[in-house]
C-alpha cells in the first residue's frame, strides 16, 4: 500500500494513464529478490510476469522527466533530512562493449582500467543514511561520435561529452531553481581536486568542499567510501 502511495504521487505529472498504471513495476522489481535487475530478469519475479509492461515503462515512458524527478527529491529530503550533499561517481563493470557508454576507463570499483559504465551522482547524506538525488552517466570522449552504436542505444542526439564536473553542476542548478539548498556541498578527493568545480561551486554561492568535508568530518561519513589521492583523477 506504501509503495502505491509513492507511486501515485511521484508519476501523477506522467501525461497517459496507462503510464501512471504500470508505474508500480519498475521499483518493485528493484526491490524484490534477485541478483540481476535487468528488466527480463525483474519481470521474472513480479506478480504479473509482464515483460512488455516493464520494458515500455522503462524505455519509452513519454513527458517531461523533471516534475517527477523534483517530487522524488522533495520527499527524500525530507525524510532523510541531510547533513550535506554528496557529489560522488559510480561504475558499473561490464563484459562487453555494446551496452550505452561502456568504455574502457578507470573502474572505480575495481581500482583499474577496465570495461565500464560510469555515473557521477548527487547524494543526499548523513552520518545513518544516503539516498541519491540524481546520477547521470558519463559519455566518454569515443563516444560522441559513432551514430550507429549511439543509435543502438538510444543516446539523444543533443547528448555528448561532457566533464564530469559540469554533469554535476548540471544535477545541481535545477535543485536550486526549485528552491532546494544543500546544507554544504562536500566531495570526494578525485571529484574535489577539480579546481573548476570548487570555482564554480563558489560562484554559485554553495558551500562548497572539496577533497573532504569541512563542516562534517570524514569519520560521520564513514558509510560512503570516497577515493584516495593516488586514485586516478576524473578524466577530461
Amino acid at each position: 500500500m506504501e509503495l502505491a502511495i509513492f507511486v501515485a504521487q511521484v508519476f501523477a505529472s506522467m501525461p497517459r494513464r496507462d503510464q501512471r498504471a504500470k508505474g508500480d513495476c519498475s521499483p518493485l522489481g528493484l526491490m524484490l529478490d534477485g541478483r540481476r535487475k535487468s528488466i527480463q530478469a525483474m519481470a521474472g519475479l513480479l506478480p504479473d510476469g509482464n515483460e512488455q509492461n516493464l520494458r515500455q515503462f522503462v524505455n519509452h515512458s513519454t513527458g517531461d522527466p523533471a516534475p517527477v524527478q523534483r517530487r522524488i527529491v522533495k520527499r527524500t529530503l525530507s525524510l532523510i533530512n541531510p547533513e550535506a550533499w554528496q557529489i560522488d561517481d559510480m561504475s558499473a563493470p561490464k563484459d562487453g562493449r555494446t551496452s550505452v557508454e561502456v568504455a574502457r576507463q578507470h573502474c572505480r570499483d575495481l581500482g583499474k582500467r577496465a570495461n565500464c559504465q560510469v555515473a557521477v551522482s548527487v547524494h543526499s547524506v548523513t552520518d545513518a543514511a544516503s539516498c541519491p538525488l540524481q546520477w547521470r552517466l558519463f559519455l566518454p570522449r569515443e563516444w560522441a561520435s559513432g551514430p550507429d552504436r549511439r543509435a543502438k542505444t538510444h543516446v539523444p542526439a543533443d547528448v555528448g561529452h561532457r566533464e564530469k564536473w559540469l554533469l554535476a553542476l548540471d544535477m545541481l542548478a535545477p535543485r536550486a531553481a526549485w528552491g532546494m539548498t544543500p546544507p554544504v556541498v562536500v566531495s570526494d578527493a578525485a571529484s574535489g581536486s577539480s579546481a573548476r568545480l570548487r570555482a564554480a561551486l563558489a560562484d554559485r554561492r554553495t558551500a562548497g568542499a572539496g577533497q573532504g568535508p569541512q563542516r562534517l568530518t570524514q569519520g560521520q561519513l564513514s558509510h560512503r567510501q570516497g577515493t584516495t589521492s593516488e586514485e586516478a583523477p576524473w578524466p577530461k
